[in-house]
Formats: structure tokens, C-alpha cells, sequence
């Protein structure tokens, strides 16, 4: 904001100057008013300015552990840039740009809610999304509903954010913990092996996992056997003990929650220890080309896995998506970009359906909402916020050295959902 300038002229000297002090004094008291004057009308103007500055723009905050999880996480900020491009060249939302004020929450729940506060008392954001681990998504959840603010969990996968924690603020994108579990336990099941051992990571989304395999498999084949379990902590695996354990158990097949690094060091010590030539694994996540890519030859061979064959998906939507993308950044997508770019763009529809950031108004606008994704159309639920997309499972290969997943197909998210009258038994009355 400009200044006014004040010019202050030295008092005249002698009688002269005695003379004309009071005629002086009555000029210099009229020329401050008026400069007092302009400054104030200037800094009103400015102010005025700067809000409707302000207003012309939709700011919406982003969470997420972006230095913790680095491989999904920036191709997962490069997907949400591109849909916010593409939505504000399309001319906004209610007439308005969105701006989108991403901060890091270090893959910690307590600086997710640190920085949740900031961006709303400081930014003046309307509205949160992101989030990645379960633990901070469940942090971020229940900041929602404390304050009553509009929040869509892009990527979290556990349960408890649509179920136990579930409140009338809060959304989710990605299949969940239990949705993932259900879209493979089908070809588990037609493996017809008895003797199971578990691996996982030892915190909220590795316990949900476990949970519904197991609950899932006993249905599917009454007389299965959980003979091992491997329990390790998140990004810390000692992944030659694990693996010995799991060998010493003798099991039939493995169920593998493992991600990112600790997906890494299990597979190569397995290899190495020739783990996986004896038994079949069925495991969440590793078709996804942020884990399989750093593996390349040695990426796992014929596990059944859920994950992003972006390579291979040749509806026409998903190619125009594909190549706006490697036009835009000289890179293929991966998961995460799917999921950034599904997350906006199911944001925008949101308050286009809203007419309005309310949070109260975003969310009934957000119940039923349809969204047209680069892979499936979905729809976000009533009964349980949770959103319809679905999930990619088929086998691992390796091709040019590289992982791959073949054999591939998609299932519908709609039909990976518990009945109605279950889910209203676990999710509280918002």
C-alpha cells in the first residue's frame, strides 16, 4: 500500500519569519489534513483493491507428507497442478480461479493438525484435502469434525476414515483398506492354498489390512491357516530376519501389505533367499508403478497385486489423460498422479455442485456427486462418504526390465463395498 508523503519545510527565521508563523502554522495544519486525507482514502482504495483481489480466487489448503513419501507423493502434486491448470483455463469455479497452499506435514498426525491450523487462520483456505498415511488421515478426519470444515482425503486408505471416525465433513477418494483387500481376495481364494503367512506394516492401515484379509479369506475358504505373522515397523523392516521367519514357517502363499522402501528390501531379500519360488503372494499396492519402478529386474514375478497399469489402459479417456500429462511434464503418470488430478477435479465439481465453499453446502453437494475420472466415472456415497473408484488387480511381470503388471483388469468400486446395514452399524450418526 502506498504511503502519503510528508513534506515537512523549516519555520522561517526572524522577524519575517515571526510575522508569517501564523498564517504558516494555519497553512501547514490544512496541508497535513488534506495529505492525511489522501493517505487515508489511498489505504481504503488499496484495501478494497487487495479483497477483491482476494475474493476473485477460491483458496483451497493440501496437506501432505511430500519429503516422508516422496515417490507417490510428487507425482501425486504434479497431478492436482495439472487439473488445477486445466480447470482455471476453463475459466475457475462460480467464476472464481482456485489457489491451491500446499503445505508438509513430515508423515506426522500432530503436524498435520499444526498445519491445518495455520491454513485456515493465516490463508483463509475453505476447505482441506490430501493426506497419505492412515495416521495422519485420521488426524486431519477428526479436525474436520471438530471444526466443521470441509476435508477430502485423497489417498489415506484406512477404514476407520469413512467408518468409525467417519463424520458429515469428510470425504474419501482412493478404494479403502477393506475395498483393496476384497478386490484380491477372489484370486486368493481360487489359489486354493491353505497354510498363509502375513507381512505388514505395523501401524493403522498394515492393521486394517490384516483384519479384513483374514476376515475375508475364512469366508471365501473355511479351512485356510494364518501359520506366520510379521509385524514391522513403518520404514524400518529388517527384511532378512522377516524374511527367514516367514520361510521358516512353510507357508503355501503370503499376504504382503509392504510398501514403498520396506517393499523394496522384503522383495530383494526374498530373491535373494529364494522365498518366492516356493510360495505364491497375493499383496495391496505393488502393481503401482512407484514401488515396482525402482525395483526393475527385480521386480517380483506372477504375485497378484493391485496397482496402476497405466501403460496398458487404452480407454480414450484415460490416453487424453495420459498425454496431456507427458506433454505437460515429460514423464509418464503414475498412481499418484491419478489420484492428485481425481482429487481436484473432484473438488472443482464439488463446489460447482455446491455453489458455494460452505463447508455445510460442499458437503451435501458432495453426497452422490459423479465425477468423471481418466479411468472409471465415480460417485461418492451417502452412507459412507466413500467414493466408487475402483481398483486394478492382476499378476506382476517384468518387461524390458522393468516391472509390469499383465493380465490385468478392473473392478468396480461399487462392487467392493460392505452392505449398507453394516456400514451403518460402524459409522457414527453425524
Amino acid at each position: 500500500m502506498p504511503s502519503a508523503a510528508v513534506i515537512i519545510t523549516p519555520a522561517p527565521r526572524g522577524e519575517a519569519g515571526r510575522a508569517l508563523s501564523s498564517e504558516g502554522n494555519d497553512v501547514n495544519h490544512f496541508n497535513f489534513q488534506r495529505g492525511l486525507l489522501w493517505a487515508c482514502t489511498a489505504a481504503i482504495v488499496n484495501l478494497s483493491a487487495g479483497t477483491a483481489r482476494a475474493e476473485d480466487t477460491i483458496k483451497i489448503g493440501e496437506i501432505n507428507s511430500y519429503k516422508a513419501q516422496p515417490a507417490f507423493l510428487e507425482p501425486y502434486r504434479r497431478g492436482w497442478e495439472m487439473a488445477l491448470d486445466e480447470v482455471n483455463a476453463a475459466g475457475g469455479v462460480l467464476g472464481k480461479k482456485l489457489e491451491v497452499i500446499a503445505r508438509d506435514d513430515n508423515g506426522n498426525p500432530g503436524d498435520s493438525v499444526r498445519v491445518a491450523e495455520e491454513l485456515m487462520a493465516r490463508e483463509r483456505v475453505a476447505l482441506l484435502f490430501g493426506g497419505f498415511l492412515s495416521n495422519t488421515g485420521l488426524a486431519l478426519t477428526d479436525y474436520a469434525r471438530q471444526h466443521k470444515v470441509f476435508f477430502l482425503a485423497a489417498e489415506p486408505l484406512t477404514d476407520k476414515i469413512v467408518w468409525q471416525n467417519g463424520n458429515k465433513y469428510t470425504y474419501r477418494l482412493r478404494p479403502s483398506t477393506y475395498m483393496l483387500v476384497a478386490s484380491v481376495v477372489k484370486e486368493a481364494a481360487k489359489l486354493k492354498k491353505k497354510r498363509w503367512a502375513i507381512v505388514y506394516p505395523n501401524y493403522e492401515y498394515g492393521q486394517s489390512a490384516v483384519a479384513s484379509f483374514k476376515t475375508l479369506m475364512k469366508q471365501a475358504q473355511p479351512d485356510v491357516e494364518f501359520v506366520a505373522e510379521q509385524a514391522t515397523p513403518l520404514g524400518k523392516i529388517d527384511a532378512g530376519a522377516v524374511t527367514q521367519a516367514l520361510a521358516d514357517a512353510k507357508p503355501d502363499a503370503i499376504f504382503n501389505a509392504l510398501f514403498a522402501a520396506d517393499l523394496g528390501k522384503f522383495v530383494r531379500e526374498g530373491n535373494t533367499r529364494g522365498l518366492f519360488e516356493k510360495v505364491d503372494v497375493v499383496s495391496l499396492l505393488t502393481g503401482e508403478p512407484e514401488y515396482l519402478d525402482p525395483l526393475k529386474g527385480e521386480a517380483p514375478q506372477n504375485w497378484i497385486v493391485t496397482g496402476y497399469p497405466w501403460y496398458a489402459i487404452n480407454t480414450p479417456e484415460h490416453k487424453k489423460f495420459v498425454e496431456a500429462y507427458r506433454k505437460k511434464y515429460n514423464d509418464y503418470p503414475r498412481n499418484g498422479s491419478l489420484v492428485g488430478y481425481s482429487a481436484l477435479m473432484s473438488i472443482a465439481a464439488g463446489i460447482r455442485k455446491a455453489g458455494s465453499t460452505d463447508a455445510d453446502k460442499l458437503s451435501a453437494a458432495f453426497s452422490g456427486l459423479k465425477v468423471d475420472t481418466p479411468v472409471a466415472s465415480i460417485v461418492y456415497r451417502p452412507q459412507d462418504h466413500q467414493s466408487t473408484l475402483g481398483a486394478f488387480v492382476g499378476r506382476t511381470g517384468i518387461k524390458d526390465g522393468k516391472g509390469i503388471m499383465t493380465s490385468f483388469s478392473y473392478v468396480d468400486g461399487a462392487s467392493l463395498q460392505l452392505p449398507d446395514a453394516e456400514v451403518k452399524k460402524l459409522r457414527p450418526t453425524d
